[in-house]
């Protein structure tokens, strides 16, 4: 199992601004956690470092296992758009991010794994005949289609409406509890981060560091309705009234 440790000492913009610095976290096998901080605390820019998709940085990131051993995860990027491909059908978009050997010998089918989603029957369709939230199912299951060890996931469920977004919240619960990757999940919303994470990493304004790390200890599934969320949630608030702002009282 893959172990994942995170130390940026500085990470610089082109334009010479500074959009973290001296930020560190570790996540567990399997572990859920949640990034939440104001907007353009750098929290894509994290992702993007963590997925190698931006090299350009003064700092570490390290994947290991238990054993101390280097590891090289399977890693899977949602996006904020579904970014699907709009010439090929569902299936096709599916397939596209799997091997030959997978797409020839599939664990399970293309079919089955939509049922298992509610999109019974799409498999011919094309993502412009999708809804928007039929798209998101789609993605969704393509970041899970290889088993990653680790998750990505930046806003993705951030232009739906309500209803929908929960809808995808709770199909997500179920897939990652079936295989248990570590997901790091970025969102604005800090009832979103209680319903779904582990633990919570709040981070302050640029240059972005973590300033509160934050166990939920709420058993799974839930839904970002639940008493006990916006009871953590009054409470997270009522502490640290700034949380969401990047600060936080430095005697606390």
């Amino acid at each position: 199992m893959t172990i994942l440790s995170v130390d940026i000492r500085k990470k610089t913009y082109a334009n010479g601004c500074c959009a973290i610095k001296q930020l560190r976290f570790s996540a567990q096998p399997g572990e859920f956690v949640a990034i939440v901080g104001p907007s353009g605390a750098g929290k894509t820019t994290l992702l993007n470092l963590i997925a190698g998709l931006d090299q350009e940085m003064d700092g570490s990131i390290h994947f290991h296992t238990a054993e101390e051993r280097r590891a090289n995860p399977r890693t899977s990027f949602m996006f904020q758009e579904p970014r699907l491909l709009p010439w090929l059908t569902v299936q096709q978009n599916l397939e596209l991010v799997l091997t030959p050997q997978q797409r020839s010998r599939p664990a399970t089918p293309v079919p089955a794994l939509l049922a298992q989603v509610g999109l019974t029957g799409c498999a011919a369709m094309f993502p412009g005949q999708l809804s928007g939230g039929m798209q998101r199912r789609v993605a969704l299951l393509r970041a899970f289609i290889i088993e990653p060890s680790l998750l990505l996931m930046d806003e993705p469920f951030q232009s739906l409406d309500a209803p929908t977004a929960q809808q995808l919240r709770l199909l997500l619960q179920e897939l990652w509890q079936r295989t248990r990757p570590t997901v790091l999940f970025v969102t604005h919303s800090l009832r979103e981060a209680i319903s779904l994470a582990d633990r919570i990493l709040f981070l302050s304004g640029q240059p972005s560091r973590v300033i509160l790390d934050l166990a939920i200890d709420l058993a799974h599934p839930r839904s970002i309705e639940d008493a006990s969320v916006q009871s953590v949630h009054e409470a997270l608030l009522k502490q640290h009234p700034q949380l969401l702002g990047g600060q936080i009282a430095a005697n606390q």
